[in-house]
């Protein structure tokens, strides 16, 4: 997040994206959008309550306890797929019991995120969301509706009559909780955290490809097919030519760096020479 994390915390962060990823492997646009409902409720729940939220980042309470907690508090509430989210999230280390929140907000974006690129809209949601930020934060009477004293339902509903109609149902969502969970944000803070939570799963949805040469359309086409079938999401492959690599290819993905090209292996064979003499 934009949020500054202290190290403990932003490991975590890494770890938990990672924990994202496999929840929302091969899950259908709707269970992405569901988690990413589930988190938001459990952001603002333990944005709420102190003790709870320093209950699940207790590093001396025993896992079981945090999972317990999690499974009474929650229950029926949330689905099987966030509630492991939470319990892997209640394992991890934090600098500060308040980083947990807006990881969870984090992980809430960049679910809804992927749910939109399952229905390949994402770059539409982007969009969208940088449209809505113009022109809520333009009108001074809209402002005022959206931060002043009315009701989270209240402000929901105005969001939902205002872009309903010529925006998708991801920007709708991502713009009511941005509005009814600021949590002290000013809204151009929380919209700047939106959009950034939306370019980072879109940052982990790339493959970027390089090549000693340049590769057909069709072997583009099979490159992609291979990565999405890993990923269990829609993939977007960038390719970048570049002869240093001498030949093969190297792939970087979100957190993972595939290098099988010439140069490193010979690389690799040059230390392993070195190493030996």
């Amino acid at each position: 997040m934009r949020i500054h994390l202290g190290g403990s915390s932003r490991q975590s962060l890494v770890i938990a994206r990672g924990a994202l990823d496999a929840a929302v492997k091969g899950a259908s646009a709707a269970t992405s959008s569901e988690i990413s409902t589930h988190l938001f409720f459990a952001a603002e729940v333990f944005a709420g309550n102190t003790s709870l939220r320093r209950a699940i980042t207790d590093p001396s309470r025993e896992l079981a306890a945090k999972s317990a907690l999690i499974k009474d508090l929650f229950g029926a509430k949330i689905g099987k797929e966030a509630s492991a989210l939470i319990s892997d999230i209640a394992a991890l280390r934090w600098s500060a019991s308040k980083d947990v929140i807006y990881v969870l907000e984090q992980l809430a974006i960049e679910a809804e995120a992927s749910a939109a690129n399952i229905n390949n809209e994402l770059d539409r949601v982007e969009d969208e969301l940088f449209s809505a930020s113009r022109s809520l934060l333009g009108s001074s009477e809209l402002r005022s509706a959206l931060v002043g004293g009315a009701g989270a339902d209240l402000k929901a509903a105005l969001v939902t009559e205002l872009l309903s109609k010529k925006t998708s149902e991801s920007t709708v969502k991502l713009v009511r909780a941005l509005v009814t969970q600021r949590r002290g944000r000013s809204l151009e803070a929380a919209f700047a955290d939106y959009l950034f939570g939306l370019a980072n799963r879109r940052n982990r949805l790339i493959a970027v490809v390089r090549t000693a040469a340049p590769i057909t359309d069709a072997q583009k086409v099979r490159l992609s097919g291979a990565i999405e079938k890993q990923v269990g999401q829609p993939i977007r492959v960038n390719i970048q030519v570049d002869p240093t690599i001498l030949g093969g290819v190297s792939i970087k993905f979100a957190d993972e760096l595939i290098d099988a090209s010439i140069s490193n292996r010979l690389a690799h064979a040059g230390r392993a020479l070195a190493g030996k003499n």
